[in-house]
């Protein structure tokens, strides 16, 4: 945890003035009982009523003076802990956004999400304990030690035995809770995955009438949740009465041996009362620690989850020189690649070689899992190649910046994604320099203008999360309006006609023809009817280019494309 305090450094003038303003605190809090001894043994004793009057009044200065100091430290400490939060979430959504696809496929979405907020909370609320309690309470310990060796070292000997029973009960109580503590956030991460499932799957849930099954699994992980949170609710239970139970009996010592050192003419009452004071102090301090010591194991297991997401390095990074000088334009080719998924015993793609050059239409085809989608997630380097190589403009895309190169690419994914915010705002998603009638001209290309004049408010219609009110055919179009509005040297379309009917889909290619003249395109597809036209179709199987060529070669020379037109198109089409 002290790894992420570093974090704390544009807050260090706030800090140390937190940290002065506590020792002043703490010196009042020392001092008063001394003051009240003086009281007792100067005034009310000897009925000297001036001098009540004097100490008293100095009295409250000095509890005055310590309840500002304590305000003022307080908040310094929570603009320093929520400065922290603030800089930590920053830290860590800028390390999430540069992760690779296996990144977030290791870690999970529901997890960074638990340690972007809760984790992160639970090191904040330490941090402004820490800043008050921790500093405070050793202080308070020892000079309530001093202090009370100076009023009467007799009597110490109660708090020599006293403060070793109340360290072994805290330290009892935390052996016990630190464990359960670090088991806390982990099911938090479960029951967030569960919940975060039901949520966005809630369609198919209702579709299949599992309503029922989904609410036993998020039952069984809040269950479990809630029985960790009773053990931990029950030792902590414990806690609290037996330090009080402790601090009860070390009162009860004090003023009875005090007693009988008063009696016997070895003690006044004044100290006996300041005495107690400080006994006071000392137990709340333990007891200030004893705090400490529920929140720290909670937070320490929050620092380590968090630490472990920042000190995750990116696969895939910016090489240290870049390579952002180009000799062409829009030109792609694959030299022998061949790529892996993490843990696959086979690869995904094997020996993938083929060009293609702008003005010309590249459609790759094949069964399901052939790697179609896999091979188009290699160009804007979500993943990076085993072997082989791929250029962009005579470049590989490893030794070019991340931003330089995606910069180039317009892609429209299989899985249309639309975020929150006007249609408008949506378009504009890649190019923020992008004119209202460039807008607009994207939209009447991707067959959008339509639907979009039918909404109320037109381009300014409010987009809900992930898009839920707008159709897929709709997000689809929407999706390859924002890829045209970028203007890229490359367009990939990840099976992004699915969602058409096939008048719409045959309207659209006609009017991406003209729009994408001078670009490079690379159209994945399902239907052998939206890759006919292309001017080059890679046929995949198991992973390998099995044929290579325009529609009416393949016809001829490839039994896999014959198979698929076959499964499609019928006799009277294919001739």
């Amino acid at each position: 945890m002290l790894k992420l305090f570093k974090f704390l450094k544009p807050y260090s003038a706030m800090i140390a003035g937190a940290l002065v303003l506590i020792f002043l605190q703490t010196l009042g809090d020392l001092y008063l009982p001394t003051l009240m001894s003086d009281i007792i043994n100067d005034g009310v004793m000897q009925g000297d009523t001036s001098k009540i009057l004097n100490i008293g009044g100095f009295m409250l200065l000095v509890a005055g003076g310590g309840a500002l100091c304590s305000i003022l430290a307080s908040y310094l400490s929570s603009r320093s802990a929520v400065g922290l939060g603030t800089i930590l979430r920053s830290k860590v959504f800028r390390i999430v956004e540069s992760y690779s696809l296996h990144e977030f496929d290791k870690l999970g979405t529901s997890t960074l999400i638990t340690r972007t907020t809760n984790d992160i909370n639970q090191v904040q609320m330490v941090a402004v304990m820490i800043l008050r309690m921790m500093v405070s309470a050793p202080m308070m310990a020892i000079g309530g030690i001093v202090m009370a060796l100076q009023e009467d070292k007799e009597l110490t000997w109660v708090l020599a035995v006293a403060i070793p029973i109340l360290a072994a009960v805290i330290a009892l109580i935390a052996s016990r809770m630190i464990p359960l503590f670090r088991l806390v956030q982990v099911k938090i991460d479960k029951m967030n995955l569960v919940l975060r499932e039901k949520l966005t799957g809630i369609r198919v849930i209702r579709a299949f009438n599992t309503v029922e099954l989904e609410m036993k699994r998020f039952n069984e992980a809040n269950v479990d949740l809630t029985d960790n949170y009773i053990k931990v609710n029950k030792i902590m239970a414990f806690m609290m009465p037996s330090i009080m139970l402790v601090m009860n009996f070390t009162s009860l010592a004090v003023l009875w041996f005090g007693g009988i050192r008063i009696s016997d003419g070895n003690m006044d009452l004044g100290a006996l009362a300041a005495f107690t004071q400080y006994a006071m102090q000392i137990m709340f301090s333990m007891l200030m620690l004893s705090l400490m010591f529920i929140m720290v194991p909670r937070a320490q297991a929050a620092a380590v989850r968090i630490n472990e997401v920042l000190d995750t390095v990116p696969e895939i990074t910016d090489p240290f020189e870049t390579k952002d000088v180009f000799t062409e334009k829009g030109n792609l080719e694959f030299k022998d690649v061949t790529f892996s998924y993490h843990g696959a015993e086979e690869p995904a793609l094997r020996n993938i070689s083929f060009s293609a050059q702008p003005g010309k239409v590249t459609a790759i085809i094949g069964s399901t899992g052939s790697g179609k989608s896999t091979l188009i997630n290699l160009i804007p380097r979500f993943y990076d190649v085993d072997s082989g190589s791929i250029l962009i403009d005579g470049v590989d895309v490893r030794e070019m910046s991340q931003e330089t190169l995606r910069s180039k690419i317009g892609f429209v994914p299989q899985k249309a994604q639309l975020f929150s915010g006007t249609i408008s705002e949506n378009i504009r998603f890649g190019n923020d320099q992008v004119t209202d009638e460039e807008i607009k001209h994207a939209a009447e290309t991707a067959q959008a203008s339509e639907f979009i004049a039918n909404f109320e408010g037109g381009f300014e219609h409010q987009i809900t999360q992930g898009g839920t009110n707008v159709s897929g055919g709709q997000k689809q179009r929407l999706s390859i309006a924002r890829a045209l509005a970028r203007k890229p040297e490359v367009y990939i379309f990840d099976d992004s006609f699915s969602a058409l009917d096939f008048k719409t889909d045959a309207r659209l290619r006609v009017a991406l023809k003209k729009e994408i003249a001078v670009a490079t395109v690379i159209i994945v597809a399902q239907r052998v009817g939206t890759v006919m036209d292309a001017d080059n179709i890679i046929v995949l199987d198991k992973g390998q280019i099995s044929g290579m060529g325009t529609h009416k070669e393949l016809l001829v020379t490839s039994e896999v494309y014959r198979e698929i037109v076959a499964s499609q198109l019928s006799e009277e089409e294919i001739a």
